[in-house]
């Protein structure tokens, strides 16, 4: 890592594409974001695009923008990410998923210092710094087709590549005390440190997830902790899968059934026979609907299953119109969506 550190100092100290491998969750866009810090363009945009993540038909728009009805669904003028990092840095992580069509403009983006915003009649000049992150290799990609030879050449022109956390092991007391610190202060909890025993098992574990999958590991801890110091205990998925570590968690205490305040009618505020049936009014003299309250053998229905009665009753009432369902339920869309998951309801709406 100090061969890491040394290399993001000189590239900040130009302008030079910079492309920096490694592993997913090394912390790629952490340098990135070091390397603009110490650069002259501290403090200007930083624009990070994970180009894996963006759908295929949507790149070149994305990065380079779009004219107002330059295709379907364009309805307003948008930027791009390009024109977004102007004056600043712009960090292409994966940058290996990028289709090819848009390797080509990247290509002459960097090449000309201009982009071609889609449906533009003429290109705009642009002042980008790039910095590229892959976990795939670029050689390979170039290899097989899926990369433009020319395009590596030019995002490949101050490599930096970032060792897994497994290969550097003595950077785990450091990277746990800094995540302590901020989770703590962000948890607002006061956490001192990590015992010298979780300390050990911490940098006996291989970190597959490299140093995401730490600081996953520590926030975890830091929400569990009653105790100003992290403990082996604070870690129990990474302690089962480490020799000679092992984590017991103490079964819950049982908690005696509380006496009910009320019994048999009165819970209905009469002396009246407990109903069998929820009545739910009709309208334009329709006849009358209900939902059984009770089971076939007497028994008092869960509110799960009286709730999905709820969500069919309302489909149908209201022809499967979601918006209209989820106004009258007083639920969200989305919930009303997981509800029906949970209820197995998908099928029966068209």
């Amino acid at each position: 890592m100090d061969r890491v550190v040394d290399l993001g100092h000189r590239a900040s100290q130009s302008t030079i594409p910079v492309l920096i491998e490694g592993e997913s969750g090394v912390g790629k866009e952490l340098i990135a974001r070091a390397i603009q810090g110490e650069s002259d363009r501290a403090g200007k945009p930083f624009v990070a695009v994970n180009c894996g993540a963006i759908p295929e038909n949507l790149v070149e728009s994305i990065l380079f923008g779009h004219e107002k009805g330059s295709f379907t669904g364009a309805t307003d003028k948008r930027p791009g990410k390009f024109l977004e990092a102007d004056g600043g840095t712009l960090f292409l992580d994966e940058i290996g998923e990028l289709p090819q069509d848009a390797q080509v403009k990247l290509l002459r983006a960097l090449q000309e210092g201009e982009i071609d915003p889609v449906g533009a009649k003429r290109p705009v000049k642009v002042d980008v710094r790039l910095i590229s992150a892959t976990n795939q290799d670029m050689i390979k990609q170039v290899q097989e087709g899926n990369f433009r030879e020319d395009l590596y050449y030019r995002i490949n022109v101050f490599p930096v590549w970032v060792p897994p956390l497994k290969e550097r092991l003595d950077d785990i007391p450091e990277l746990v005390q800094h995540f302590i610190t901020r989770f703590a202060t962000e948890e607002g909890k006061r956490i001192d440190g990590v015992s010298p025993r979780a300390l050990d098992m911490l940098q006996r574990y291989p970190w597959p997830g490299n140093v995401r999958q730490l600081e996953n590991a520590v926030f975890r801890a830091v929400v569990l902790a009653d105790e100003p110091t992290l403990d082996v205990g604070e870690f129990p998925q990474i302690a089962s899968h480490v020799e000679g570590y092992e984590v017991t968690v103490p079964a819950a205490p049982s908690v005696p059934e509380p006496e009910p305040l009320f019994e048999g009618p009165a819970l209905l505020g009469d002396d009246g026979p407990v109903p069998s049936t929820i009545s739910v009014s009709a309208e334009n003299g329709r006849d009358a609907l209900g939902i059984p309250a009770l089971t076939e053998g007497g028994e008092i229905r869960s509110l799960e299953d009286m709730e999905a009665d709820m969500i069919r009753l309302a489909i149908g009432r209201y022809r499967g119109h979601m918006t209209e369902i989820a106004k009258k339920l007083g639920i969200g869309r989305s919930t009303l969506y997981r509800k029906m998951r949970e209820f197995g309801l998908e099928a029966h709406v068209s």
